[in-house]
């Protein structure tokens, strides 16, 4: 006990005196310094007292797939100073392979009694994965957004970049450089996210009047080294140009390109997705889809907010318009 008072008062800056009238519902206590306290409590991993236990702290777990991709530490930026600038301190939450779960993190977050949970990239938005743990939070009515399109059915608040956009302002840059196969760089075939922006490119092929068969379409996951190994299949097939669903993947098309003994972008064109950070260093510069980050995570603010003052934006998804950013890996079709 006395460790737990020593920790938490160095953690707030209070005395341990103030740290034991808060615990034990004293008066003489401010507002501001009582939640701080408590905070500090599930911060550090300490229970709350059983008659404190029934308050939310001002906590948000913020729950992501990865950090290796580097939109996701900046959409952990965003969100995370949005949620600072609001009084709540974001707990961060990486999944990792044979590490913690999703539906392990739901759980401890419940335990810690956070006022709300937002998720960037997860099960949410893959259609054969487990989706158990999120009704835990539709029964307990606990704000929650997500960030990109989920399966059909969960009802939480999304924020959502344009898929189908994204592919149309990508794959029509390309046709105007004279290209006539292009290849198609997805995720997971159960990801949702992948399904529109695959649905917008048979759209797309189909006005053109291009072929888009099964050759030209090809699903990994969203690193470097998978991008590279599916590139390499594509490159196979004939492609003169490739649309990839991110920024990691269209550098391992890049390098894919290269080990092919062929040049970016004047035998084959790539193009990435996010416009993620020093994509604009890269050689040669990536042509990319920028995803307005800054913007979305601003409204993934105000969706949480709106839940938390009982202001419901279940169901609702918001989506924003993605923005082709042209460098140098694009270029006319090789003659």
């Amino acid at each position: 006990m006395s460790r737990r008072l020593a920790d938490v008062a160095r953690k707030v800056g209070v005395s341990e005196a103030t740290v034991s009238r808060v615990l034990n519902g004293k008066p003489g206590v401010s507002a501001s310094t009582r939640d701080a306290v408590l905070t500090a409590l599930d911060v550090l991993g300490y229970e709350r007292p059983t008659k404190l236990r029934g308050e939310r702290a001002r906590l948000v777990g913020l729950v992501m797939p990865e950090l290796q991709n580097p939109i996701f530490p900046a959409l952990a930026e965003s969100i995370g100073g949005g949620l600072a600038q609001n009084g709540f301190t974001p707990v961060l939450c990486i999944q990792s392979a044979g590490g913690v779960s999703e539906s392990d993190y739901v759980e401890l977050l419940l335990h810690q009694q956070v006022s709300g949970v937002v998720f960037a990239g997860g099960a949410y938005s893959q259609g054969d994965a487990s989706h158990e743990h999120y009704e835990r939070l539709v029964e307990l009515k606990l704000p929650t957004v997500l960030l990109n399109a989920p399966v059909d059915g969960l009802g939480f608040a999304t924020v959502s970049c344009d898929d189908a956009m994204s592919i149309e302002q990508g794959y029509g840059h390309l046709v105007q450089l004279g290209h006539r196969r292009i290849g198609i760089l997805l995720g997971p075939r159960d990801h949702v996210p992948s399904r529109r922006k695959l649905a917008a490119a048979r759209r797309m092929a189909e006005r053109h009047g291009l072929a888009l068969d099964d050759e030209l379409v090809v699903h990994s996951l969203y690193s470097l080294e998978s991008g590279q190994a599916a590139a390499a299949k594509l490159l196979r097939a004939g492609v003169t140009a490739i649309v990839c669903a991110s920024d990691p993947m269209a550098l391992g098309a890049v390098r894919a390109v290269r080990r092919a003994g062929l040049r970016v972008p004047e035998d084959v064109s790539v193009i990435g997705y996010d416009d993620s950070a020093l994509m604009n260093c890269t050689e040669p510069p990536l042509t990319t889809v920028r995803q307005p980050i800054e913007a979305m995570g601003k409204m993934v603010i105000e969706l949480l907010l709106r839940q938390m003052t009982s202001e419901r934006a279940i169901g609702d998804e918001v989506l924003f318009a993605p923005e082709l950013v042209v460098r140098g890996s694009t270029g006319p079709a090789p003659a």
